[in-house]
């Protein structure tokens, strides 16, 4: 290329100058080719440079230390870094002391519901106890009456009073005592069976047409407070075998 541009300056100057200088011009064309020579030596004498850092590596060819890796270094030998891992790990058991502080007084909170609502339900135990045995004597004397006595036309008008009245006051009872969760059972009236929960087996026969462990008779009838038993009712059962 550089060899063209010299032919053609050198082809200008002779149709310019005279042929006088053709010796001289002769020259310079010999001299192109030194030029020529030349210029890609200086050319291969140039080199490049990076401006990028070269990764520096560790002793023995390990992994490159970077720059994340050098601020860790330098954070694990920091008293600051220390100082916020002792204070996370308070946060985290005083977090934890909070929860189990929140969960015990809300547990005291429901005991103290249940024993306020039991001691609500079962305030009149003590009189419940004491008044059953009136509510038997009341039962137990309109049981003396005979119901066929009760059924004659010539049946004693002062007896039919009575009986009225007494089973009349056993009804109001009855109902008062319920309103504050006293009930009266007998399991004889639909056959239960034998629950020694709520029942007291005072003797055992055998009853024909009847299942083994079923109630046939109830000596004492028993009374429930709220779902407690305030005193079991005492009853025959079947025993066939």
């Amino acid at each position: 290329m550089i060899q063209r541009l010299l032919t053609r300056r050198s082809r200008a100057i002779g149709s310019s100058f005279p042929r006088t200088f053709a010796g001289s011009l002769a020259q310079c064309q010999s001299s192109p080719l030194r030029i020529s020579s030349a210029i890609p030596q200086r050319i291969l004498a140039s080199r490049c440079y990076s401006t990028t850092p070269e990764p520096t590596t560790g002793t023995g060819g390990g992994t490159p230390v970077t720059e994340d890796t050098q601020s860790e270094n330098a954070m694990e030998g920091d008293p600051l870094k220390k100082e916020l891992e002792a204070k996370n790990k308070e946060i985290i058991d005083l977090k934890d002391k909070y929860l189990r502080s929140v969960a015990d007084f809300r547990n005291l909170q429901d005991r103290t519901k249940r024993d306020i609502q039991s001691a609500r339900d079962f305030a009149i135990t003590r009189f419940a106890k004491d008044l059953v045995d009136s509510v038997d004597n009341l039962d137990r004397a309109l049981s003396t009456v005979p119901p066929e006595k009760l059924s004659q036309d010539d049946a004693n008008k002062d007896l039919l009073s009575l009986y009225e009245g007494l089973k009349m006051t056993d009804g109001i009872l009855m109902q008062t005592l319920q309103k504050h969760g006293l009930e009266r059972f007998d399991p004889s009236e639909k056959g239960e069976k034998f629950n020694p929960n709520l029942h007291e087996a005072t003797f055992q026969t055998p009853v024909e047409g009847k299942e083994d462990g079923t109630v046939f008779h109830t000596q004492q009838k028993g009374f429930i407070l709220n779902g407690r038993v305030v005193r079991a009712a005492k009853v025959g059962v079947v025993k066939n075998a």
